[in-house]
């Protein structure tokens, strides 16, 4: 009866070892998964994902580049709104930088429009619901500034600045956001990490070691600063300040600042920006900015 009872017990206790064995073990001796899949879901989380693709990386860094401009715009655009507001209600100078503002904002929206159309699908679910999102957002924002002329009077272009700054606040990235997803897929963190655009402090230009530089010498005006040139209307000439200019029965008081050079005649204010931009004065005169940058502007005046 004893013996009995020992044999009993003994079977019992290698019953035992076999089941904690076969918990512990997680599959034979071959390394083979065990029969609820656990340590094939440990192998697959151990195994480090590969490069990103030349695509993924080149896909993250136009969101990031996207994002980028939009932050910039955002902080432009605040920056502007104290000087346009002006301390009177009739200020020149405001509606002048309002008319400029409502000139360059929408193209600067769209052109962020533009570059998030040409992304393609990243291959991230997440990630290209988000870059849906954000183009929802642009496009929503540049068909509402479309309808926003430049060619307002001075004295309302200051109220249509803030309205559009009003749209341009919104432009902020949807949630999550790229750094956040790529926090939970190591693809997408592999190529976030590798684009030049989604570095910290990056800026356009940063990376385009083939783009010209604009810091070059202003070219040579070919009146110099002979305003009395353009008496008949036709002459090139350079202004580095401020300049009085009669051309054609023309008067125009001409200012030159780092970023746009304003042209005042009685009762109209035209502020351009940039290299290319053209003023027109009625059927009388017409003045070209054939160069601009930080030491002046190089003017061309015409007669149409």
């Amino acid at each position: 009866m004893g013996r009995s009872g020992n044999v009993t017990v003994l079977v019992a206790v290698a019953g035992l070892v076999l089941t904690v064995g076969g918990c512990g073990g997680g599959g034979g001796a071959d390394g083979s998964a065990s029969s609820d899949g656990s340590a094939g879901r440990k192998s697959a989380s151990a195994t480090p994902s590969g490069p990103p693709s030349p695509e993924l990386v080149k896909w993250a860094g136009g969101v990031c580049e996207s994002t980028v401009a939009l932050k910039d715009l955002r902080t432009e655009s605040a920056a502007d709104l104290p000087e346009i507001r002006g301390e009177d209600d009739g200020d020149l100078v405001a509606g002048a930088t309002a008319l400029g503002y409502l000139s360059g904002t929408p193209s600067a929206v769209d052109r962020v429009r533009s570059d998030l159309e040409d992304l393609g699908p990243s291959g991230v679910p997440a990630a290209d619901r988000m870059l849906d999102a954000l183009r929802e957002k642009v496009n929503g924002v540049a068909a509402k500034l479309e309808a926003v002329s430049p060619a307002v009077g001075l004295e309302d272009a200051p109220e249509s600045a803030e309205d559009v700054d009003k749209q341009v606040q919104t432009l902020t990235p949807p949630k999550p956001d790229l750094p956040a997803l790529a926090e939970k897929d190591p693809r997408l963190a592999a190529a976030y990490r590798k684009a030049d655009q989604c570095a910290p402090g990056w800026q356009p230009g940063d990376t385009d070691s083939s783009a010209p530089d604009p810091s070059g010498p202003l070219p040579e005006a070919a009146d110099g600063k002979n305003f009395a040139a353009c008496s008949d209307g036709a002459c090139e000439v350079l202004v580095t300040s401020t300049a009085d200019i009669t051309a054609n029965g023309t008067k125009v008081h001409v200012t030159v600042a780092d970023e746009h050079v304003t042209f005042r005649t009685d009762g109209t204010v035209m502020q351009l920006g940039g290299t290319g931009g053209e003023a027109g004065f009625g059927d009388a005169l017409r003045a070209t900015i054939v160069a601009h940058d930080r030491n002046g502007a190089v003017l061309r005046f015409s007669t149409p």
